[in-house]
């Protein structure tokens, strides 16, 4: 037409979509059917309030949920909800946000035009709500997860199972998977996604995580090496009973078989004060160094995770409505602030019950440095007593292998609260 200059659409559609990158035309363009795209390199968020009604949200989030800004700010986070995520998984969620922590989950969400897509979802309180970080699963561990997932499902729409019910079927699957709660199988469970995020992503593996599940490995080592003491020194606790049997048998040539066990008495009950002070009980170092060690670990992956949410919003250029990116942008910032403030105290205090441990064992193996001498001394009484030497030499010689074992134990517990601490420099 005459003074119409004609455009080209079909050349600038070219040209547009040689400017995308294979990855970016493959996400943009959704399937009909099955899973949302939703790219092992991204990371998408959402902030809600108290009452879980979303606030904001990142242009990711939009994209692959499929709805548009104004049906999701103000609608609660239920909307991508899936009908196939039991409800036991959100009884835990909200039990451990309700308590003021952080939480990290599995989850299966549906978008807007029926396709699902699965995140690993780190969770933290903020002021006001909630900030929810996500990123693709692709661990070893995933597949275990969606099996257990039906099983609850299953429980809940076949049997009638309440929510606080299904919610204790994940976590009796979880403690024999071999972690005492949640918290500590969300915290290997976020490691795993970010170690496998790693290596899909041909990306070097994180130092800071990957020291810290050797720290992890470590600890949990400190606990069952503890939990043999516990045996080998109650398995020893009858050997002053019998050395006083024996001395009663042979008096008054026994009096000094007597006098040792009172003295080997006297230093069982030191170690037994040991023992409570430093091996049992929940607050015990090696249930606390565990502990913070979990912590640190759970704390370093989701302030990776929020690291990641803020280098892609500046990255980001597409449409967020009337979301104040900048305004989202610092409420990351001080969240990352601040959970990288509490992983730092975290690694503090596991080097500080470290070494403590390592203190409290110099103090066990001087203790056995007193019972060595106590039966140097019961073998040569035992010499001296042929009547009943061969008795008190076997009991001797149980007492020896009983000195030699536990202090192999301490040896062990020493040598990796020394590791814990070299990692933490």
């Amino acid at each position: 037409m005459e003074g119409f200059d004609f455009i080209d659409f079909d050349c600038i559609f070219m040209k547009w979509s040689a400017s995308l990158s294979f990855v970016d035309r493959r996400i943009e363009a959704r399937p009909s059917t099955g899973e949302a795209p939703f790219a092992l390199n991204e990371v998408f968020f959402s902030r809600t309030d108290d009452r879980g009604v979303i606030q904001a949200g990142n242009y990711v989030f939009k994209r692959v949920a499929n709805y548009e800004w104004e049906d999701l700010i103000g609608s609660p986070h239920k909307i991508i909800r899936h009908p196939d995520m039991p409800k036991g998984v959100f009884q835990l969620f909200w039990d451990t946000l309700k308590a003021g922590d952080s939480m990290g989950a599995y989850v299966k969400n549906k978008a807007k035009d029926g396709l699902y897509y699965w995140v690993f979802a780190v969770v933290v309180p903020c002021q006001g709500g909630y900030l929810s970080a996500r990123i693709s699963p692709s661990s070893a561990l995933f597949d275990e997860i969606r099996a257990i997932y039906n099983e609850m499902r299953q429980a809940e729409l076949n049997e009638g199972v309440s929510a606080e019910d299904s919610a204790e079927k994940m976590l009796e699957w979880i403690r024999k998977k071999g972690f005492e709660n949640y918290h500590q199988f969300a915290t290997h469970a976020l490691s795993e996604e970010l170690l496998s995020r790693d290596v899909g992503l041909e990306r070097p593996k994180d130092p800071k995580i990957a020291d810290l599940r050797r720290m992890m490995a470590n600890a949990e080592t400190l606990v069952e090496e503890t939990q043999g003491l516990v045996k080998d020194f109650d398995a020893m606790h009858t050997i002053p009973h019998n050395l006083r049997v024996i001395a009663s048998r042979i008096e008054p040539s026994g009096g000094p078989v007597t006098v040792l066990s009172q003295n080997y008495g006297a230093m069982s009950r030191e170690m037994s004060d040991w023992f409570e002070a430093h091996v049992m009980g929940e607050n015990s170092n090696f249930n606390t160094i565990k502990l913070a060690v979990t912590n640190s670990l759970f704390v370093e992956g989701m302030a990776r995770i929020l690291n990641e949410c803020d280098a892609q919003l500046q990255t980001e250029r597409r449409g967020l409505g009337d979301i104040d990116m900048a305004a989202e942008r610092k409420i990351l910032n001080q969240l990352v602030t601040e959970e990288t403030d509490r992983a730092r105290k975290g690694v503090e205090e596991v080097d500080l019950e470290a070494e403590r441990i390592m203190r409290a064992c110099q103090v066990m193996h001087r203790q056995f440095l007193g019972l060595s001498s106590t039966r140097v001394l019961c073998k040569i009484e035992s010499a001296r007593l042929p009547e009943s030497g061969e008795t008190l030499s076997d009991i001797i010689d149980q007492l020896g292998v009983f000195q030699e074992r536990i202090s192999r134990r301490l040896d062990v517990i020493t040598k990796l609260s020394n590791e814990i601490r070299q990692m933490d420099q």
